[in-house]
């Protein structure tokens, strides 16, 4: 899924790192940069993008930046997505996070926010 999102992200005009200080991708483009972490299919889908937030938002600068913006990235099914929307909007928007799905064939779609 790392994969598949790097890539979409690359088609999409950014440049993207993988693997950057703990993250699962840092992309920049037109001076933004983004951070995103990617949780896969799990058994515990809740739980999986908790954490994920929880290690987003320990990456978040202390002051407000609007060139740095979020994003958390599930597979694209219905437990994981389920788990992902439930955050309550006006928390992403507080957060600068976007909420993207990848289907098994690497297929991306934006669930919520933008980045």
């Amino acid at each position: 899924m790392v994969e598949a999102f790097a890539g979409w992200l690359s088609s999409q005009g950014w440049t993207v790192h993988a693997e950057v200080d703990v993250v699962d991708i840092v992309a920049e483009k037109d001076d933004r940069r983004l951070y995103v972490e990617v949780k896969a299919a799990s058994t515990a889908p809740g739980l999986d993008v908790d954490t994920a937030i929880g290690q987003l938002v320990r990456r978040m600068p202390s002051e407000p930046d609007q060139s740095v913006a979020f994003a958390l990235v599930v597979r694209d099914e219905p437990g994981s997505v389920e788990a992902a929307v439930r955050a309550p909007q006006r928390v992403l928007d507080l957060l600068a996070m976007a909420l993207y799905a990848v289907g098994e064939d690497g297929s991306v779609r934006q669930l919520f926010g933008r980045s």
